[in-house]
């Protein structure tokens, strides 16, 4: 095994990298580092999130450097602002013993005043995404023409966002006499186009297996009906008590919907999307990487860059469209020699996505039942009475107020005082999974027992989908012309409802979702604000119409609701969950409309 000062490396990074505590390089650095700084030839370097990349062309780049020249002499470009801060943060760490370095990390989401500033000032090394980077360029605050490195960092990301005609136009402007290092995790066709066009006679290393998923984690999942995804996300979160993970989604839509939902139930979640503005996403991104939040709901883009060692799960709600993301997933738990469970929440049709990612990665993914509200039960029961019986007591504290409660619970003995206190806990929670049905599915087959428990009419997650025909007591039923087939679930549902409203929030019961229509009950009282928030905004591109759910004797539904008002609404604000399932930590996700940023998603 190598060390850094046998890399090559000099003396002031070395002693850098000893003050960040790295004792030993890891498989990329030893391949990388010594390639760079021999030659000046270009390098495409296949490696994992997670694998020590940044530091591979870091530390190399920033010792051939001219500290006397205030010359841009290393551009660095990165998929999004989060791994491009990450990116100027490590930086800055390795440079920190070599006099006169300056880095800038430049995005959008912020001033560019403040960016154009500290360019006049004279900096070396530019870190950035491509379309703040080409902005600069254009408006000549940015000078590239003394290039001596150019880094594509996840070059395969910024291909999938859209911004190769960005990346053609600053490759273009950059000196044609340069190192070129790509780093990537996969080679599709673009990167090996963008190999051929703007690099010169590359030299590949490759870590690992191309498509290998990190070797310290598990793959787990659940088969459930599409319908029940949620119920399952839950019970799953539910089971287990001290997770710290993240839930991956498709879109932006979708992560709002679930962290709404989440935070009803009572967890510590927020969501992290392309609609946050800067300032938004760094307290979302603060407040996980302190452990403030439990889970956070995120799409791919948003939470590139996210590094944090100790995640406990990653949870795909939803398998990606290109697998190979999936790994790119699945890296961010079992990190820095910790273990990890990446879980996959299918339907039944998706039993060969399982398969193909099996293959690609080389792991076995194993088959879980998703658990039954006993199980569920029983582990949050166990896990109470541990941290009760691990509780430090402190008596001088409290003793001044246990001569009272010794006396008002005098009557009870210790076996009755447990019973109440359990019963004081749990009896939420039992109640609300007492009817929870079997929502394991088969592959291929219909499963007639899924059903979602319905006892519990003030939850935000969907609250059953019985089919009767009678709203509960407290509560009115509405019928809502989409449905399954336009992509609309409880959790959306929901999403859009509250999205639209102003002010106060319903609380839900029953929601039915039918493959072209749908039933959803709220609480009494909601109706003209419902009807006038609701009705002329769109879905997925089509018109809503809702109406007050009548039953006939053919069990179909609805007539006209004589509140002709409608209006498109947009902008309404999440509110924050006021109440909290007490199976839960506490109620800490801020869930509200958030300024769309002005780059990226």
């Amino acid at each position: 095994m190598s060390t850094f000062e046998e890399l090559g490396l000099s003396p002031e990074i070395c002693q850098a990298v000893n003050d960040l505590g790295f004792k030993t390089p890891t498989e990329v650095q030893q391949r990388a580092i010594p390639t760079i700084l021999a030659s000046q030839r270009d390098l495409v370097a296949l490696a994992q999130t997670g694998t020590g990349k940044t530091g591979a062309f870091g530390m190399p780049v920033l010792q051939q450097v001219d500290a006397n020249s205030d010359n841009v002499q290393v551009l660095v470009l990165s998929p999004t602002r989060e791994l491009a801060i990450q990116i100027e943060k490590d930086l800055k760490d390795f440079s920190r013993h070599q006099k006169g370095i300056r880095t800038l990390a430049v995005y959008g989401g912020t001033s560019i005043g403040s960016q154009i500033s500290a360019l006049k000032r004279g900096v070396q090394v530019v870190i950035g995404t491509p379309g703040r980077m080409l902005d600069l360029i254009k408006r000549g605050k940015l000078d590239v023409t003394n290039v001596r490195s150019l880094v594509l960092d996840e070059a395969d990301e910024m291909l999938n966002m859209g911004f190769q005609d960005d990346l053609d136009a600053i490759l273009h402007d950059t000196p044609k006499e340069k190192q070129t290092l790509l780093f990537s995790a996969t080679m599709p066709n673009q990167i090996s186009k963008i190999a051929r066009k703007y690099m010169n006679n590359p030299e590949e290393i490759q870590v690992s297996a191309r498509n290998s998923g990190a070797l310290n984690v598990e793959h787990h999942y659940y088969m459930v009906q599409a319908r029940d995804r949620y119920d399952a996300l839950k019970r799953v979160v539910d089971v287990n008590p001290d997770i710290y993970g993240i839930i991956f989604c498709r879109t932006r839509r979708e992560t709002s919907d679930i962290a709404a939902s989440l935070a009803k139930d009572g967890y510590d979640v927020d969501w992290l999307n392309g609609d946050l503005s800067q300032s938004q996403r760094d307290d979302v991104m603060n407040r996980f990487r302190t452990g403030e939040l439990q889970l956070l709901v995120a799409t791919d883009v948003a939470a590139r860059g996210l590094d944090v060692d100790s995640l406990t799960h990653v949870i795909n709600y939803n398998l990606p469209d290109d697998l190979e993301v999936y790994i790119h997933r699945s890296g961010r738990t079992g990190r820095a020699g910790n273990s990890g469970i990446s879980i996959s929440i299918i339907n039944t049709r998706e039993k060969n996505k399982i398969r193909a990612l099996e293959k690609m990665s080389g792991k076995d993914f194993i088959k879980q039942d998703v658990p039954s509200g006993k199980e569920v039960c029983g582990v949050r029961m166990m896990d109470m009475v541990e941290k009760l019986r691990t509780t430090e007591v402190n008596e001088k504290q409290i003793e001044k107020y246990l001569p009272e409660v010794y006396e008002r619970l005098s009557d009870l003995g210790w076996q009755d005082l447990i019973k109440h206190f359990v019963s004081m806990e749990f009896n939420q929670i039992l109640e609300y999974y007492e009817q929870a049905g079997d929502i394991n599915a088969s592959a291929g087959k219909s499963n007639k027992k899924n059903k979602r428990n319905s006892s519990n009419k003030g939850s935000r997650n969907s609250g059953g989908r019985s089919n009767s025909r009678s709203a509960e007591e407290g509560f009115t039923r509405y019928f809502l012309n989409v449905g399954g087939r336009d992509g609309l679930n409880p959790a959306r549902l929901m999403g859009v409802v509250n999205e639209q409203m102003n002010g106060k929030k319903p609380d839900f019961g029953k929601i039915d979702i039918q493959n072209n229509f749908s039933f959803f009950e709220v609480e009494e009282g909601f109706d003209s604000k419902l009807f006038d928030s609701m009705n002329g905004s769109k879905f997925e591109g089509r018109e809503i119409a809702v109406e007050l759910a009548k039953p006939d004797t053919n069990g179909a539904s609805s007539s006209n609701n004589n509140n002709g008002s409608s209006s498109k609404r947009s902008g309404k604000g999440k509110r924050k969950s006021k109440g909290k399932e007490p199976f839960a930590k506490s109620s800490g996700g801020r869930i509200k409309k958030k300024r769309k940023a002005d780059v990226y998603a």
